[in-house]
């Protein structure tokens, strides 16, 4: 291979390497990037949108951790507390 077809070749198995890159990166959910190894903002609309409804998914789920929380703590002083003392608020709570 002498002359201008190896310099055919190695160009040809660059683009076929960059166009394989490519599509393992699209795959796998990384940015397409472009000849220049800089990444590619298509579809960033998608991406915006996602992070929204997880941030919103995130404070839902952070609102209900905090709940869960207090109901563990009540749970927590019913069970430490002596039966003495859970009666007598049982009682002051049917008075009521």
């Amino acid at each position: 291979m002498h002359g201008p077809n190896f310099v055919l070749a190695i160009i040809a198995i660059c683009m076929t390497a960059w166009v394989i890159n490519n599509l393992i990166r699209a795959r796998h959910g990384y940015p397409v990037s472009d000849d220049w190894g800089r990444n590619l903002k298509k579809g960033d609309a998608d991406q915006d949108r996602q992070v929204r409804l997880l941030a919103n998914e995130n404070e839902r789920l952070a609102g209900q951790v905090g709940r869960l929380e207090e109901r563990i703590a009540v749970l927590e002083r019913i069970a430490t507390d002596p039966a003495v003392r859970t009666a007598h608020e049982i009682d002051a709570l049917r008075d009521r």
